[in-house]
């Protein structure tokens, strides 16, 4: 045990034991276990401090549970100082030790799903509360071996599901018995706290053990079902069997032996599972009057969700989400810990968990700390930003939360608030906010082509030259009538101009007889596009698209409708890091890569361009690999615009100076959107006229701050690594490190998020009370042979079609 607990760091780490160091731990056990000595009054007994249960669920080293050892000991000496009743010490020990080791016997539990991580904490324990006349610590009833998202509770064991509706009598009668005497052996151990008869112990637990392990089989034989198929009917069919076996065998009558073996095939193979029971092992936890742990501590794992798929069995995935109701399979693992950790909590009890920043975002926001707080929960102090102590390129976040009110004081990052969020904000709420009436039907994704052989492009084997093209239209000019041009995210942020490079054939949505009128331009989609649409599945939309293979994926006539009369939109790239704005002539087709508005003020434009909405939609979109996804139902539609923007002349003018000023810099320069952005955020960029569009910048932020009222905010810019992403600053050499940017400490950030989010809960109550809810969004395709519909996409874009050159 010795040789493992002074392996490198790395191989620990491979075995699955890992260590945090103290500068972390006793701010966050102190955080944790302060409300829960104070609910014990001003004077609590040492008997009553022993009483306390605090678990850590992935244990790894023990470190925590080595803090909570000196710091519970510390109250238990302070305790019998206050009360005069110091027990006798033995000679080799002082009493802070004596009471540590108290403290480890009697209050301290730990799972971890790697034995070898288990011994490491038994043994980290040990020298922790080291005395060198005194065995090792006995711990085997605590700390224990198994996968902490995976078990059953009594209820789900004695019905024999992991959805119970009725309990079988005879599993009830099974576990009632047999935990109610595991739990006299099991409290006969903790009596022998203070004692060194380490073999009357270990005979104890293995009699508890022995009636327990019969309620372990049929729990592990009920999640052998779970994991033993792959669909919710054949899981049912898979358990109705397995149940049957389990009782004939209770009765004296089934294969031991077979049930064994399903049971082996859950623990064994290379991703085995070993489910742990909660309630069973830990009984003298959940059988007391408030039932639960007083405490949970720790650094649970983190891993997304291709990490979490690919490290464990097929159907583990599933069954978090049937553990978790309302869980998103997109969620980070440690969102689950923090559900498990509650839901193990005692009412009244709290927790201190570390995690990644992505705890208080997206899908790991919704499945964790919104599922908390909007159950029960409540967050009373958090550190948003903790740099890793050591050569760690890791910031985390530090969470603290109680089963109940919890305590009256609240603090993020050692600042007095009023209340803490899901977001870790100080405002706003807990849920996602809440698409607004007012942005309805003002940003459109643009239209699905799904065919490269609808295009004329040069640049492209699978679509046609650009010469063929001018040839068509030379043999028969009424081609023209049916081919736009087209343009995408690239050459919306590659152009200096954001000019177009290719066309497209649009046939609306025509009858194919219709579209037979231009038979040189079928005659092309039928070579290039038909063979590919029948290489699509069966499922009903590609049914679809395959029988109507020369029209596009989908449509988008309303998108058409709203910018009819406009002589210009606003797009940006859906998938991009650079977050840029620009403006397009209204004669041409968007790609579905581009997100479009049909909004022509330059105070749109500064709402939008402004940080303000960069923080907002770098927040609430998704990503793909490095780059934002824009997405107009979470950016957008929720974003709580100044009110009365297309009034404020001074909107009207910084975005007018803004986007003139980078239009002609984009041209002088020969340089797209990206391009210039990527010199906008060097902070080695020093050029005059770099410096000038980012004092424009600055300024029309400014405009935007004074449209909200927020005149109080004094924004400053830096050059710093991109949010959330300090410490990759400190990466080992070659690691591929993200970009600076030019952009406001994250501390302003945070508040202004903050703002925003209540002005958007405000705005949704508002328009909720007035009687106006967020409209549907637009269908994405319409029922085909709607002639209404075919007129208005000719009139749309018939006339629009320009010049090749233009």
């Amino acid at each position: 045990k010795g040789a493992l607990y002074l392996q490198p760091t790395e191989e620990r780490r491979r075995s699955g034991a890992h260590y945090t160091p103290r500068s972390l731990t006793e701010p966050i056990v102190r955080t944790t276990l302060e409300p829960i000595l104070e609910a014990l009054g001003p004077e609590p007994r040492a008997d009553e401090i022993l009483a306390l249960r605090v678990c850590d669920p992935a244990m790894g080293s023990g470190a925590f549970l080595v803090e909570a050892s000196r710091f519970l000991g510390d109250a238990v000496v302070r305790a019998w100082e206050r009360h005069g009743d110091t027990p006798e010490i033995p000679p080799d020990e002082d009493p802070h030790l004596f009471a540590r080791r108290l403290v480890a016997q009697r209050c301290l539990y730990g799972v971890d799903k790697n034995p070898f991580a288990v011994d490491l904490a038994k043994l980290s324990l040990w020298l922790g509360t080291l005395a060198k006349d005194h065995p090792f610590t006995f711990l085997d009833h605590a700390f224990r071996c198994g996968d902490s998202l995976v078990g059953l509770s009594r209820e789900q064991i004695a019905s024999f599901h992991w959805a119970p509706e009725k309990q079988i009598g005879s599993l009830q009668q099974l576990l009632l018995r047999r935990m109610t005497a595991a739990e006299k052996l099991r409290g006969q151990i903790q009596a022998l706290a203070g004692s060194d008869d380490t073999a009357q112990k270990a005979k104890l637990l293995a009699e508890s053990d022995a009636l327990v392990e019969h309620l372990r089989l049929v729990g592990d034989l009920a999640l052998a079902a779970f994991f033993g198929e792959a669909k919710p009917r054949a899981r049912e069919t898979l358990r109705k069997q397995l149940e049957t076996r389990v009782e004939l065998w209770l009765g004296g009558k089934g294969d031991a032996a077979a049930l064994a073996a399903s049971r082996a095939a859950l623990h064994d193979g290379p991703q085995p599972i070993r489910p742990f029971h909660w309630q069973i092992e830990f009984p003298e936890v959940f059988s007391r009057a408030n039932p639960g742990f007083d405490a949970f501590v720790g650094n649970p794992p983190f891993a997304g969700k291709n990490t979490t798929i690919a490290s464990h069995r097929a159907g583990y995935l599933p069954w978090l989400q049937t553990l978790h109701p309302e869980s998103h399979g997109n969620a980070d693992l440690v969102a689950h810990f923090y559900r498990r950790a509650f839901d193990l909590l005692r009412p009244g009890g709290t927790f201190g968990l570390i995690a990644t920043n992505t705890i208080a975002q997206g899908d790991t926001r919704e499945t964790g700390l919104r599922w908390i707080c909007t159950h029960g929960g409540r967050l009373y102090a958090v550190r948003r930003r903790v740099k890793w102590p050591g050569v760690a390129a890791v910031v985390v976040s530090v969470v603290h939360a109680a089963k109940g009110d919890g305590p009256d004081r609240r603090h993020i990052d050692g600042r007095p608030v009023e209340r803490i969020t899901a977001f870790l904000f100080h405002a706003g709420g807990h849920e996602s906010p809440a698409r607004l009436r007012a942005n309805a039907g003002k940003s459109f994704q643009g239209s699905i082509v799904l065919g490269m052989g609808f295009t004329f492009d040069d640049a492209n084997d699978d679509a046609t030259p650009l010469a063929e093209m001018e040839r068509l239209i030379a043999k028969d000019p009424r081609n023209r009538e049916r081919i736009f041009p087209y343009i995408g995210g690239e050459e919306l942020n590659g152009s200096p101009t954001h000019a177009h490079r290719r066309y497209v054939i649009n046939f609306g949505e025509m009858s194919e007889q219709e579209a037979r009128r231009w038979p040189d331009l079928m005659a092309i989609v039928e070579a290039k596009v038909k063979p590919e649409r029948m290489q699509l599945g069966d499922n009903a939309d590609a049914r679809r698209r395959k029988a109507n293979w020369w029209l596009w994926g989908r449509y988008t006539p309303a998108l058409f409708t709203a910018i009819e009369g406009l002589e210009r939109v606003l797009a940006i790239s859906q998938t991009s890091n650079t977050g840029a704005f620009a403006f397009l002539p209204t004669h041409m087709v968007y790609s579905h890569k581009l997100v479009v508005f049909p909004l022509e003020p330059y105070s749109f434009f500064a709402s939008v361009q402004s940080r303000m909405h960069e923080l907002w939609f770098r927040f609430f979109g998704s990503t793909m690999k490095d780059d934002s996804v824009y997405t107009p139902s979470d950016c957008f539609e929720t974003f709580p615009f100044p009110e009365g923007w297309q009034q404020k002349a001074a909107l009207e003018d910084a975005g007018r100076v803004y986007y003139q000023t980078r239009a002609d810099l984009m041209v002088r320069s020969d340089e797209g959107l990206t391009s210039t952005y990527n010199r906008f955020h060097d902070p080695n960029e020093q050029s005059a006229e770099i410096l000038h569009l980012r004092a424009l910048h600055d300024a029309m932020d400014r405009a935007v701050l004074d449209a909200y009222g927020w005149t109080d905010l004094h924004p400053e810019c830096k050059f710093l690594l991109d949010y959330d992403d300090e410490a990759a600053e400190e990466a080992s050499p070659g690691r591929r490190r993200r970009p600076w940017r030019y952009r406001w400490p994250d501390e302003l950030r945070d508040e202004v998020l903050a703002r925003l989010l209540a002005l958007n809960q405000q705005r949704a109550a508002a328009e909720q009370i007035g009687g106006a809810s967020a409209p549907r969004k637009p269908e994405r395709s319409a029922p085909r042979g709607a002639t209404r519909r075919k007129r208005a996409a000719s009139k749309s874009l018939g006339p629009l079609f320009g010049d090749a050159d233009e």
